[in-house]
């Protein structure tokens, strides 16, 4: 990662709106009864509400998703004590990272009180208006004092971040870890070097994970903390040793684990290299760690080396843990973030660092080679699957430890919920893969010369949506799935270009000559052309051999779609067949249409574009509220574009009443039903939500989908290809293994329908 200048981060948090953080309206509020609604007079009744029921603050105010970031600035990041005003960006900087993690808002409170009993007070004060506290950036040994008083005093959660934040994450790395190396955690030696209030709480986790505390050996600026030193605090106490150990080159000697909460550059390759075989080190001083990265990899390459950078393997962020640590709180109501919480989620955590590494991720790391082992001990900070797991393990510890005033009785339910919240919608692909499970049929992949192909494949089958085959050259494809450690030796793969396969080629062939004889294909043309890989697993579905067709990673659309429609062809009843992309939004799936196929389609065309589209949505689980596009809002401008959409409405209203399709119309009065009915009352579409754009051209709708796709922070599937009698789908060229895996799923299921 390249260094971030001064001028660069002046210029970040000062351009534009000054800061980091804003407060956004929830309710509508255009209108006078909304503002009438909003404050006086309809804000009196939930206030006495409220007042009798002082709990029902939880259902009439934002108070249960929100957090107070609180800090009195005294031990702000690396700076030390610079006062509260001077650390309120990094307070903003926490709020937000607590909004795009896990959807929680933040107000940050600036405290500026030094002294313990002041701050308690104040803090005490404000509470009723939060669901749960993050203390942050407090010195110690104060910090542990106020964080025991106010959660004996308060009924919310209270959390001190800087403490159990990076005890949470290191403790997930260090149970990984140890797994790695084959080492027991009762037996190992620890070494710390710090012994703030980070320092403290990650030994204090480390034994609750069972390190003896006989093993650990705790240093800070004036050396080993040893009980007959006179300037220990009560906390460090607890660590204190009485072995006659007096330097730090002395008590890392032999040391398993090496943890560092204190300055750059303390630990030396000498003392590195005197540790114990397969040693552990976290050296979590910032900006600059306790050794480099690669001075530690230089002095030994046994090692499992973790930092708090980014531009290191295994970054220990605590942003892995407190967004979904309190996200799991309120959504239970909890009354406090109690041990087993914590503990809930060190597991968590460390759970999820051993699941397959999605390609979103990869992508935005550059790092193809992801998986669990030396230089993968915890999971990444854009992980999205965090959201899922770490949640539900803190919400279930707090209804274990009967913390919970609010319990979870939905499991499955909960966790829609929380991908709902990050604008991650999975139900639509969940029962679409429940389907294909329910009856799998047989996909060919006919661009398996893929390494994404193969590993969609492996998944397909291993989660048995499909039986997958494979064109391509058998030594290849075996080549690329062993370089990428990828099982194939199940798949059945058929080589079309071999001797061996000439019988089934030569039937193919036969097959492609009696339909197209008369259009121009000679029987040696036809053998030519089951040597390419589209052609012949286009015949491999018209023949039965096969149930769909998964092609174009390696290919051009065009490639595909025409063998597609030369020997599978269209189905009787439409004139064209289509493209549409289904995409993932924050406020859910909206269905693009046509996005890949009809240039310029006429009145008719969009009809068949229309009905297709709505079947296709319908077999999705979700009812069509369907707009037809244009630049003019029904009949307020002239034009080639907006005239046939017009007639394509009149065409689908008189032959098709039943559907719920109205226009032509202007993108955002399509998708603004208020706007909408204000001025459109008449519209066949009401109060309904659009969920299908169908489009008057297909640049219109290609170049929407992928602008969507880029600025929207929405997710494409598709193109999902409309029409075919058989079914046959075509990739981007980028289509990373999830998005095959999506399509092949959609493929089954349009088999299943073709069958029934």
């Amino acid at each position: 990662m390249a260094k971030v200048t001064k001028k660069e981060a002046l210029n970040y948090h000062a351009n534009g709106r000054p800061g980091k953080i804003q407060v956004v309206p929830t309710k509508h509020h255009r209108t006078q009864r909304d503002l009438s609604l909003a404050y006086t007079p309809g804000v009196a009744d939930p206030c006495l509400e409220i007042e009798k029921r002082p709990e029902d603050a939880y259902k009439y105010t934002a108070k249960g998703n929100l957090v107070g970031v609180i800090s009195n600035g005294t031990a702000v990041l690396g700076l030390g004590d610079i006062g509260a005003v001077a650390g309120k960006p990094v307070m903003e900087g926490k709020g937000l990272l607590f909004k795009i993690f896990s959807d929680i808002d933040v107000f940050d409170i600036e405290v500026d009180e030094t002294n313990i009993d002041d701050f308690v007070k104040t803090v005490k004060a404000i509470a009723p208006t939060f669901g749960g506290i993050n203390l942050e950036d407090i010195k110690a040994p104060e910090c542990f004092e106020i964080e025991n008083r106010l959660k004996e005093a308060l009924d919310i959660p209270v959390m001190h971040d800087d403490q159990h934040g990076t005890a949470i994450i290191t403790g997930a790395g260090l149970i990984n870890a140890l797994e790695l190396v084959g080492k027991d955690i009762k037996d190992i030696k620890l070494f710390v070097s710090g012994a703030g209030a980070a320092a403290c709480a990650c030994t204090r986790m480390y034994v609750q994970l069972g390190v003896d505390i006989n093993n650990i050996l705790m240093a800070d600026v004036n050396g080993i903390l040893t009980k007959n030193r006179t300037d220990l605090s009560i906390v460090n106490k607890d660590f204190a040793t009485d072995k006659d150990i007096k330097t730090l080159s002395e008590g890392i000697k032999g040391a398993d684990v090496f943890l560092g909460l204190s300055a750059g550059g303390v630990l030396k390759p000498e003392m590195l290299a005197s540790m114990a075989p397969n040693p552990i080190v976290f050296a979590m001083a910032n900006p600059t760690p306790e050794i480099s990265y690669e001075e530690a990899m230089a002095t030994r390459n046994d090692l499992i080396f973790a930092t708090g950078r980014s531009d290191y393997p295994n970054q220990i962020n605590n942003v892995l843990g407190f967004p979904y640590i309190f996200r799991g709180a309120l959504d239970v109501r909890a009354t406090a973030i109690n041990e087993e919480m914590k503990m809930a989620a060190v597991y968590a955590i460390a759970a999820l660092a051993k699941e397959p590494v999605p390609d979103i991720v990869k992508k935005a790391y550059n790092n193809t080679d992801m998986s669990f082992g030396k230089e993968y001990i915890v999971p990444i900070p854009l992980d999205p699957r965090l959201i899922e797991f770490v949640p539900p393990a803190i919400a279930k510890a707090a209804m274990d430890s009967g913390v919970a005033r609010k319990p979870i009785k939905d499991w499955d339910a909960y966790k829609e919920e929380l991908l709902e919240r990050m604008g991650i919608d999975h139900r639509i692909m969940r029962g679409m893969t429940a389907k294909a499970k329910s009856n799998p049929k047989k996909v060919v992949f006919s661009d398996a010369n893929s390494k994404n192909v193969l590993q969609a494949a492996r998944i397909v089958k291993d989660e048995q949506i499909a039986f997958p085959i494979l064109v391509g050259d058998n030594a290849r494809i075996n080549k690329l799935a062993s370089e990428n450690n990828i099982k194939v030796s199940d798949f059945e793969i058929v080589d079309n270009t071999s001797d061996i396969n000439k019988e089934q080629r030569s039937k193919y062939a036969k097959l492609f000559f009696n339909k197209r004889a008369r259009s121009g294909i000679s029987m040696v043309g036809a053998e030519r052309l089951m040597l390419d890989k589209n052609y012949f697993g286009a015949a491999m579905v018209e023949s039965g051999d096969v149930d769909a067709m998964i092609s174009g990673i390696t290919s051009p659309y065009v490639d595909v779609i025409r063998p597609a429609l030369q020997i599978v062809g269209k189905r009787d009843d439409v004139n064209k067949i289509a493209g549409m992309y289904m995409l993932r939004t924050k406020k859910g799936p909206y269905f693009f249409a046509d996005t890949t196929i009809n240039m310029d389609p006429s009145s008719e065309d969009l009809v068949d574009i229309s009905l297709l589209a709505k079947e296709k949505v319908e077999e999705f689980g979700v009812e069509p509220v369907m707009a037809m596009l244009s630049y003019s809002n029904f009949g307020s401008a002239n034009g080639t574009s907006s005239e046939k959409a017009k007639k394509a409405i009149s065409l689908l209203h008189e032959n098709h009443p039943d559907i719920l399709i109205d226009g032509e119309m202007q993108a955002n009065f399509a998708l603004n039903k208020e706007l909408r009915n204000e001025r459109y009352p008449f519209t066949k579409l009401g109060d309904k939500d659009v969920n299908t754009l169908i489009f008057p051209s297909l640049s219109s709708g290609n170049i929407t989908y992928k602008v969507m796709q880029e600025i929207g922070s929405s997710e494409a599937i598709g193109p999902i290809v409309m029409g075919l009698k058989k079914p046959i789908h075509v990739l981007q060229l980028s289509s990373s293994v999830r998005e095959i895996v999506d399509m092949a799923t959609i493929a089954v299921v349009d088999a299943q329908q073709l069958e029934n």
